[in-house]
C-alpha cells in the first residue's frame, strides 16, 4: 500500500511539474490573419491597361491615412509598361471581397497573366516601388544594397502563384 502511495505521490508531482512548464513556455509564433496578405493571382481584366506588361495594383481605404501617401508613392510608377490602379474599398468593395482584402494598403505587382511577383503589406516608399519593378521587369538592374526592401511584410514571389 505504501509503495502505491509513493507513486501516486511521485505522478502527482510530475503532472504539477509538467503543468507549470508549459505555463512558462512562451507561445507559439502565430500566422497572420487570412487577408492579410496580397493574392497570388489577379484578373488582369478587373484593373486599369490589362495589356501592359506590368500592373501595380494598390488595395487602399478612404479612411486609411497610410494609404494615400502609398498611393502617391505608386502614381510615379505609371508608364505605357507599367499600369497603376487603385482600389479603394468603398469604390472597389467587389474586388476588395474577390481578392480577399482584409488589410490596407496592399501593392501587388503583377506580370502581364496576372502573377503576384511581388508584394507590400504596410506603408512603403517610392523608391522600393521602384527597386522593385524595375528588379522585376529587367533582373539583375538594380544593384546590390540599392532600394533593398525595410518591410518586414514585403513578399517576393517566384515565377508562379505560391
Amino acid at each position: 500500500m505504501e509503495r502505491i502511495l509513493v507513486a501516486l505521490l511521485l505522478a502527482a508531482v510530475v503532472v504539477a511539474i509538467a503543468l507549470l512548464a508549459q505555463r512558462r513556455r512562451p507561445d507559439a509564433p502565430s500566422s497572420p490573419p487570412a487577408g492579410f496578405e496580397a493574392p497570388a493571382q489577379l484578373d488582369r481584366a478587373d484593373f486599369a491597361s490589362p495589356s501592359s506588361p506590368w500592373l501595380v495594383a494598390v488595395f487602399t481605404s478612404s479612411s486609411c491615412s497610410t494609404c494615400a501617401q502609398v498611393w502617391s508613392s505608386a502614381t510615379v510608377l505609371a508608364s505605357e509598361q507599367v499600369a497603376v490602379h487603385q482600389v479603394e474599398a468603398s469604390a472597389d468593395a467587389d474586388l476588395h471581397e474577390r481578392y480577399g482584402i482584409e488589410a490596407v494598403p496592399i501593392v501587388a505587382i503583377a506580370d502581364d497573366r496576372g502573377v503576384v511577383r511581388s508584394s507590400f503589406l504596410g506603408p512603403v516608399s517610392a523608391t522600393h516601388l521602384w527597386a522593385a519593378v524595375a528588379e522585376l521587369r529587367e533582373p539583375g538592374s538594380v544593384p546590390p544594397g540599392c532600394g533593398e526592401h525595410e518591410h518586414e511584410h514585403e513578399h517576393e514571389r517566384g515565377e508562379g502563384p505560391e
